[in-house]
């Protein structure tokens, strides 16, 4: 769209009153201008846009009030706002650094976009259940203080594949609307290996229409696909992604890091935390913050503020127990 139809549109929505499709337009705007390499003033576009739909004057450091989606959308996403910050996680270094490098090209953006470059904001998270990547998706939004976007693929995914299509389309223009973290957990059910399943004619375009989407998409919103089974998602959907970021279980620093955050302002001065760290071996980030505060648990009930080994052991034997059920 140019610049003269831009213009049209936007005087035919302030007309009709339709704010909504004057903010959608302005966004569009933004889009266009960030092609163009004109990066502060799309980054200036937005930030308006946003003040507009939180009705404040003043740039707001806090979450941007949005209404809860509507119509078709309100059946396949669903939004929050979210406290967790990056310091809340137990991370290793070389993972922290790779997403403070997309908060760092998100909030400085202004200065890639005037080179013509683009931020970091399509990102693929892979690893183990309970290894931090939903996690990582609220840190992320609570860091740039924006909304957080679930997919629920339970309405996404239809017995009938072109109707999944069309709903992938209403998402991916919300993203242009709002601007917010759009995460797609469980990705694997729709970018599995087009060659292995039953359904590969219909799965195929499905698949083929996240691409798309995903490829021509400029809204500035952050997409996060997340999945426990690399390994079944289909080679085409890498290079689509500005970075693939890859999570494991956790080793003795991250272990220890856990407990002991979990566990802080209770008296530890006795637990053994080498032994500590040797049960859980092989439990996610999850499970292990689970066990902690089992602990808690165990010297709260008991009227107590110290947490023995006694205590550490059994919670984690428990949750070493429940997940190899």
């Amino acid at each position: 769209m140019t610049a003269s139809k831009h213009l049209i549109a936007l005087l035919k929505s302030h007309i009709a009153r339709d704010d909504d499709q004057f903010l959608s337009i302005a966004m569009q705007v933004a889009a266009h201008e960030a092609r163009k390499g004109h990066g502060q003033v799309a980054q200036q576009l937005r930030e308006l846009v946003d003040q507009a739909r939180s009705g404040k004057v003043e740039h707001s450091r806090r979450p941007v009030p949005i209404a809860q989606p509507k119509g078709d959308l309100a059946a396949l996403v669903a939004v929050s706002f979210s406290d967790t910050r990056l310091k809340s996680m137990a991370l290793p270094d070389e993972l922290e650094q790779r997403l403070k490098r997309v908060i760092v090209e998100q909030r400085q953006q202004h200065k890639i976009l005037e080179r013509g470059l683009e931020p970091r904001r399509k990102l693929l998270l892979v690893g183990p259940p309970g290894s931090g990547k939903t996690m990582t998706a609220s840190a992320l939004a609570g860091e740039l203080h924006l909304p957080l976007f679930t997919v629920i693929f339970d309405t996404l995914i239809t017995r009938f594949m072109g109707e999944t299509a069309s709903k992938l389309r209403i998402i991916f223009e919300a993203m242009l609307k709002t601007r917010g973290v759009y995460f797609f957990d469980e990705f694997d059910a729709i970018g599995s290996r087009r060659s292995e399943r039953n359904d590969v004619g219909e799965i195929r375009r499905v698949l083929n229409s996240f691409l798309q989407f995903l490829e021509k998409d400029d809204s500035g919103s952050l997409i996060l696909a997340a999945t426990n089974h690399v390994e079944l998602l289909d080679p085409a959907l890498f290079r689509r992604f500005d970075d693939v970021i890859q999570y494991e279980l956790p080793d003795e620093d991250v272990t220890l890091k856990i407990l002991q955050t979990r566990l802080l302002g209770f008296d530890t001065d006795k637990v053994s935390w080498s032994r500590a760290v040797e049960l859980t071996s092989g439990l996610s980030q999850a499970e292990i913050s689970r066990a902690a505060d089992e602990a808690v648990k165990r010297a709260i009930l008991t009227d107590r503020t110290n947490i023995t080994n006694e205590d550490l052991s059994a919670s984690i034997r428990e949750r070493r127990s429940a997940v190899h059920k």
